[in-house]
């Protein structure tokens, strides 16, 4: 049985269905959509040990996991939807009430979703290398990630991780013996002969292929971390209120690409789109910040009904809802700098109202 909270929880669509409607199992999260941060033993209806799989791939590790572990809840995190489906489809067919899928990226689950101290396991299991070196910064286990598992991994809390790849299991190996937050549990790292009751499927493959597998047992010491890294705070939805005497024509007219940066925040203005009915334009804006990293639309309407060939009066510049908005400060950046330009395109475009909060206001 789910909790109230769980059933309000908005589940994943994935190829057009409802996956929650189709089966009495629980549906796939969307981590984007969650709460910041999720109450996970009202989720799962009780008070027990975190464990959480990065990257389950097709799911037997992680099903194994749950059926080993009934105490546990466990959740299963995949950015492949394909990957999601099948491990949907293995669900079902067992009475899993301890597993839960999430889709999404590992460090905006574990620093918006996850409370600090509140996970008990971390597992990773053969991580896309990215072998070529100009491809070396998309990989996931780095320093940073290592520092934000500090904050989230309770105390003794446990990192599994496994590799098939040499040069990364070498890169894995000297950032966690450099880290002061996590110790192994025996030795450094172990090979293919090390006993482990689950494999995954790449990992047999690998096995058979004769690949070494290198393993690390790692857990979380005592040291505090560095820095917190505490949950997103999630503001009002920003808006401004402005004064136009131009028309949504000559707005457009003057629009260009553009990137804006400060300290904490990229936002990217990359093209702007005329709506007839209602009139109004939308700015496809990308926006980048610590932890997450959001496409939106900034919407510029006029406040009453007009047309996008007559002056637009007072205008109001907002989020639209496509894409499902997170108001973060970087989303207000992002109405800041958007009210900046439009201001910069008339001495009579002038700011009635705003809720932007930035440290300095357009």
């Amino acid at each position: 049985m789910l909790s109230p909270f769980a059933a309000r929880c908005p589940p994943l669509i994935i190829a057009g269905k409802n996956m929650s409607k189709l089966v009495s199992t629980p549906p796939i999260y969307d981590g984007r959509r969650l709460p910041w941060p999720v109450d996970w033993p009202s989720v799962f209806g009780r008070e027990a040990p975190l464990l959480v799989e990065v990257g389950f791939g097709n799911g037997r590790f992680l099903v194994a996991l749950a059926s080993a572990r009934p105490e546990a809840n466990v959740v299963g995190l995949e950015i492949s939807q394909p990957a999601l489906r099948r491990a949907d489809q293995r669900i079902r067919s067992r009475a899993l009430p301890n597993l839960r899928l999430v889709y999404g990226l590992a460090q905006q689950f574990l620093w918006s979703n996850c409370r600090p101290g509140s996970v008990d396991e971390v597992y990773i299991n053969f991580p896309d290398p990215w072998p070529k070196a100009a491809h070396h910064h998309r990989r996931l286990i780095d320093k940073p990630f290592l520092d934000l598992l500090a904050t989230r991994l309770r105390h003794g809390g446990r990192l599994e991780i496994a590799t098939d790849h040499a040069e990364y299991a070498e890169v894995i190996a000297a950032l966690l013996g450099a880290s002061p937050y996590f110790s192994a549990h025996q030795g450094a790292t172990s090979g293919t002969s090390a006993s482990r009751p689950l494999r995954t499927k790449y990992e047999r493959k690998a096995i058979a292929e004769g690949r070494t597998c290198h393993y690390f047992s790692w857990h979380r010491t005592g040291r505090a971390a560095r820095r917190s890294l505490p949950v997103p705070e999630e503001m009002d939805m920003p808006h401004a209120i402005l004064d136009c005497p131009l028309t949504l024509d000559e707005i457009t007219a003057e629009f260009e690409s553009a990137s804006y940066t400060d300290d904490e925040h990229v936002v990217r203005f990359i093209a702007l789109y005329q709506r007839q009915e209602p009139a109004q334009l939308l700015i496809d804006t990308h926006v980048e910040e610590e932890p997450l990293s959001q496409r939106v639309a900034v919407t510029i309407r006029p406040r009453g009904r007009t047309d996008v060939g007559e002056p637009a009066g007072e205008i109001i510049v907002g989020l639209h809802a496509l894409g499902f908005p997170r108001a973060t400060p970087g989303l207000h950046a992002a109405i800041y700098y958007t009210a900046r330009w439009l201001q910069s395109l008339h001495p009579e475009m002038r700011l009635k109202h705003t809720n932007v909060r930035v440290e300095a206001a357009p």
